[in-house]
């Protein structure tokens, strides 16, 4: 068969597979498989099948991914979430849509406990929507901005998802846990502030809480303190190179069990819990490392036929601003995002588009920053926007429609970060930086 139709045939057996109903995994290793064959013959197909899952699972790097869900599992049955709210309605609950607000602060604070949009968009949720509805709030921006703020989960160091790129990409792993702490925090930012014009025009505007002294506010911030220490443990020991990210993440999981085993709450049916959490990790990383299999073998068919090669150097040769091809990347992420969950997306479409920006010489840790970015815009856009769902499920009054059009409004802030970060890379690659010197 002529090498030029074998990737068309193969991404059309993509979508047909999905549309079937075929995992994400399996549809790729299929239509990978398929496309080998076309290129070569079925014996070349197996031999590359024999060292494949092997080449692409068995790598260090990886080994951070189960410790930091593990981490945020134990950290979520130790009730860290709720601690943080309470702690946050204290600064911010007396602002215009300030519940919604505190539900950002306490995402990017249960963020840094786990590496998981999910995790931190079902955590949240379950303590900040049922305060928030108590209030009067709209249930489309309650829903909404809970949904918005799980996607803190994969950006706020430690990300599963930056560890994910690093692997995809040999980056790094440390320097790209370091690099997404400014951008979280600036996403942070936009969505609250974002927050405050939406709330002063709907019925939060008055739906407010008491406004707390600056004492009791100090004071009951002490409540927040596991944040703090499972962020210095992970964080600050990458960051002066005291552990390693592995290390940083087994010693992150071992704080956090000890903080459920301080927690007088979760004693009773204590050992459900930890049960509970392996589970939760297990099935996690299994999915992430089949995610894995499946795109290696359809990324070894591209490059097979020199996909990635072709690319980048037609980019290189088409004489446009770099700035300009690198945009238009990243919007490639936008209908992905619509289909795909951010796992799949990025083992689709890095290994064809990072050639082509190593080519250009652009940062990549920079990069990987706006394609994470570019990630959180899928949880949250319809028609497979999976934060959205996970919120439908807690808040089941608030009809799936409206949660996606309070969502709605933080695709816009999102697009507003992106701009930002794409225009003064020194955001994502300056801690980076520091950290090397």
């Amino acid at each position: 068969m002529d090498a030029s139709l074998a990737p068309y045939i193969a991404v059309a057996l993509i979508f047909v597979l999905m549309a079937l109903g075929t995992p994400v995994f399996a549809a790729l290793a299929l239509s990978g498989a398929a496309g080998i064959i076309m290129v070569e013959d079925l014996s070349f197909l197996l031999t590359r099948l024999k060292s494949i899952s092997y080449s692409t699972t068995a790598v260090y790097t990886l080994t951070i991914i189960p410790l930091f869900i593990l981490m945020g599992s134990l950290a979520q049955h130790a009730e860290v979430g709720k601690k943080l709210f309470d702690v946050a309605s204290r600064w911010v609950g007396h602002l215009p849509g300030g519940l919604a607000m505190a539900a950002i602060l306490t995402s990017a604070g249960f963020a840094a406990t786990s590496g998981s949009s999910v995790a931190t968009a079902a955590t949240v949720g379950s303590v900040a929507i049922p305060e928030m509805k108590k209030a009067g709030y709209d249930g489309s921006l309650s829903a909404g901005a809970v949904a918005a703020g799980g996607v803190l989960g994969v950006l706020i160091p430690p990300s599963v998802l930056l560890i994910f790129y690093a692997a995809l990409t040999e980056t790094s792993a440390g320097k790209m846990l370091i690099a997404g702490f400014l951008p979280g925090l600036l996403t942070t930012i936009v969505f609250m502030i974002g927050i405050y014009f939406i709330a002063r025009r709907g019925k939060a505007r008055g739906a407010v809480s008491k406004r707390a002294t600056w004492g009791t506010a100090v004071r009951d911030t002490s409540k927040a303190w596991q944040v703090a220490v499972l962020f210095l443990v992970v964080m600050g020991g990458i960051y002066l190179g005291i552990v390693t990210p592995t290390e940083a993440g087994a010693l992150g999981a071992f704080a956090a069990f000890l903080m459920l085993l301080a927690h007088r709450a979760a004693w009773p049916g204590l050992m459900g819990r930890i049960v509970d959490s392996f589970r939760s990790t297990i099935d996690t990383t299994v999915m992430i490392l089949f995610t894995m299999i499946g795109a290696a073998v359809f990324s070894y068919f591209l490059t097979l036929i020199q996909v990635p090669n072709q690319l980048a150097q037609a980019v290189v040769q088409s004489e446009l601003p770099p700035y300009l091809i690198v945009a238009a990347l990243l919007l490639v992420f936008v209908p992905m995002g619509m289909f795909l969950d951010a796992f799949s997306m990025m083992v689709i479409a890095i290994p064809i588009m990072f050639p082509t920006v190593q080519s250009l010489g652009f940062d990549p840790i920079w990069f990987g920053i706006l394609t994470v970015k570019m990630c959180e815009i899928g949880l949250i856009t319809p028609p497979v926007g999976l934060n959205v769902y996970v919120i439908a499920g807690i808040d089941r009054q608030t009809p799936l429609p409206e949660i996606f059009k309070g969502a709605l409004w933080f695709v816009g802030m999102e697009f507003i970060t992106i701009t930002i970060l794409f225009a003064f890379p020194v955001i994502s690659i300056w801690l980076p930086e520091l950290m090397s010197s």
